[in-house]
């Protein structure tokens, strides 16, 4: 008999207030708004259950449901996208749920299934992505988060600082099987999810504002599996330029192929 495939769902926090780029999920990339783009690429992976859009602005909310997405509006106050996510575990159904950050756009529906399948046959409580670096310059960039695991691929640490630090390197340059970037998508079982938002602010949580931290410092282990595909990150209206240029380009580049191969 063969095993059901679990549910899963994908929620996408989207706020509108940003300090460095207000109203960001609506910035237009291309011929749609930046939470479209992130929007369909979740929906297209087949593993993929549900997507839906959790939002603190109606705004956003109109936009989701214009292209035909679903999205709730959700008021108060949360403390990271992970407790937006945990908010709406406890009132839907489903036993896995993925946090995909809102300017996290992968180039592939397949990223999304590199993460889902492994996590489902692993037995983890919780996991995310990896991939490596290329740039020395993103090594050393505070906006870029790297993670550090062991030899079974379980997390040791995330951080903005350019870890591991090669002590002999005056250089500072990136090194190949060493340093990996960080995506900013999770999965959780719907139990961690909802311990892991039950808990205090971590003292490192609040120190490098990553969200993940707070999960190592209770103890919740974070299985980093690593993946090929792309994804497009937006932070500031200077990305939102670069990246609309190169949805352009792959588009192009689809029709292209898809013209090859008719």
């Amino acid at each position: 008999m063969t095993k059901a495939s679990p549910s899963v769902t994908v929620v996408i926090p989207a706020r509108y207030g940003s300090s460095r780029f207000p109203g960001k999920p609506l910035a237009m990339l291309g011929r749609k708004p930046m939470i479209q783009h992130v929007y369909e690429q979740a929906a297209a992976c087949p593993v993929v259950t549900g997507v839906l859009v959790a939002t603190d602005d109606e705004r956003i909310k109109q936009v989701v449901e214009q292209f035909g997405g679903q999205a709730i509006l959700m008021a108060g106050e949360f403390r990271t996208g992970t407790d937006r996510v945990a908010a709406v575990a406890r009132s839907r159904t489903g036993g896995l749920f993925v946090d995909l950050q809102g300017d996290e756009i992968p180039v592939d529906p397949e990223l999304l299934a590199d993460l889902i399948e492994p996590f489902v046959e692993s037995g983890a409580v919780m996991g995310t992505l990896k991939r490596a670096i290329t740039s020395s310059d993103d090594l050393q960039n505070p906006a870029v988060v790297k993670v550090v695991t062991d030899s079974h691929g379980q997390a040791l640490y995330f951080s903005r600082a350019p870890i591991p630090l090669v002590r002999d390197d005056p250089s500072r340059r990136v090194r190949e099987g060493l340093h990996y970037i960080h995506l900013g998508v999770y999965i959780y079982t719907r139990e961690t999810l909802l311990n892991l938002a039950a808990l205090p602010t971590g003292v490192l949580e609040d120190a490098e504002k990553l969200e993940q931290l707070r999960a190592l410092e209770y103890g919740i282990p974070i299985r980093v599996w690593e993946t090929k595909q792309e994804s497009l990150r937006v932070d500031t209206p200077a990305d939102a330029v670069s990246v609309s240029e190169t949805l352009r380009l792959l588009e192009l580049n689809r029709q292209a192929q898809t013209s090859i191969r008719s």
